[in-house]
């Protein structure tokens, strides 16, 4: 209910949007209701921008269960934690289809964004994970195949002093 009042108070404050009034004054009762779906809609987006937030701790939980040894389970907790969220990532536009307005009044930029930035945070969860398992090439050792050696050209048998 707040976030409907909020949503009124903010657009009776901007000039740009302009409610029809009846003879007596009264908001016309289509106005209002145009006015509760935009707010609908928009908690609507708010939630669906949270909804990484909530996974993150339950994936988190499940990877510290899962140990630090490779084996068939924490191989796929480890894949869903990375996959998960690269596929949230990719379908943005697909999770906020139900919130868009054909007006173009709604702004889902911010609710958007949000998303993104929590599923930007379980995928650190998840690589976070992949480095202590060291499944991740952080180490100079890890790169020692792209080393150049250099060839020696001469040896001998006597010591260095």
């Amino acid at each position: 209910m707040r976030s409907v009042q909020a949503v009124k108070k903010e657009l009776d404050q901007k000039s740009t949007y302009s409610i029809k009034h009846n003879d007596a004054g009264a908001i016309d009762k289509e106005s209002k209701q145009t006015l509760a779906i935009r707010a609908r809609k928009q908690s609507k987006a708010f939630s669906i921008a949270l909804s990484p937030g909530k996974q993150i701790a339950m994936n988190a939980f499940m990877l510290y269960m899962s140990g630090r040894n490779l084996n068939i389970f924490s191989i796929s907790i480890l894949s869903s934690a990375i996959l998960s969220p690269v596929r949230g990532i990719m379908s943005v536009s697909n999770a906020f289809r139900s919130c868009e307005d054909p007006d173009g009044k709604i702004d889902l930029t911010s609710s958007k964004a949000l998303f993104i930035l929590m599923n930007l945070a379980w995928l650190g969860v998840g690589l976070y994970k992949m480095a202590t398992m060291k499944l991740l090439p952080l180490t100079s050792a890890d790169w020692e195949k792209y080393v150049v050696w250099k060839h020696v050209m001469e040896t001998s048998s006597i010591p260095p002093v």
